[in-house]
């Protein structure tokens, strides 16, 4: 999953951006509104962390101009003000949760994992399956019956987004968009190699099931028949 860290201390911006790197998420930071505004309009981001204070424009703008175009990416405030007002401001302007700092960091993984949960599914967010195949978060390994193997940050973020997506094609362009960003030069090779990566380690646990190239598009996850 990909996130979006709009907050101008930067001390505090980079703490949170490597401890969610370290939660396997992708993230993108910025220091000020204008450039939050600018990333978040794209529309990639499965939640924002936005910061309410911040330089050139405020978050309630930036939020505000985001329901505007109908950018529906889950948003969760951040502010060191505690007043129920400023809260209900927030809510009120299309946010869908607020954090008063200072914040335990673990409250804010809960948060995320909770608004970037699928609506009317019951989600372990340790663990995403497809047709038995287990791909595990707190071990960064991919299993199947008993046979398991490690996969590199990339390699995880890359099968976290073909499960997300069961036997649909996912264009190159979005797999980079997902994962390294979309101002990102990375090139369609990189992500052959990342995927000829993975292939080898699912043969290697015997998984009956492979990611089939769309040529020309892109890649999507397949049960063997």
């Amino acid at each position: 999953m990909r996130l979006l860290v709009v907050e101008d201390e930067v001390q505090l911006a980079d703490a949170l951006s490597e401890i969610l790197k370290r939660n396997m998420y992708s993230v993108d930071t910025v220091y000020n509104g204008i450039d939050g505004l600018d990333n978040a309009l794209t529309g990639v981001y499965d939640c924002i962390i936005l910061d309410i204070m911040l330089p050139g424009m405020n978050g309630i703008e930036v939020l505000n101009n985001l329901r505007r175009e109908h950018i529906n990416s889950p948003v969760i405030l951040l502010t060191a003000r505690s007043e129920v007002e400023d809260k209900i401001n927030g809510l009120d302007s299309g946010a869908d949760d607020y954090l008063t700092k200072p914040f335990v960091t673990g409250e804010l993984l809960a948060r995320v994992r909770a608004l970037t949960r699928r609506k009317g599914e019951i989600v372990d967010y340790n663990q995403m399956d497809f047709n038995g195949l287990t791909l595990r978060k707190d071990t960064c390994c991919v299993a199947w019956q008993g046979n398991d193997v490690k996969l590199s940050l990339k390699e995880y973020q890359i099968m976290e987004l073909l499960i997300s997506n069961p036997k649909r094609i996912l264009p190159k362009e979005r797999i980079i968009e997902k994962i390294w960003g979309y101002e990102s030069d990375v090139e369609y090779n990189n992500i052959e190699v990342y995927i000829s990566f993975l292939r080898k380690k699912l043969a290697a646990i015997n998984a009956p099931v492979q990611i089939k190239t769309a040529r020309g598009i892109g890649y999507s996850l397949e049960q063997e028949v």
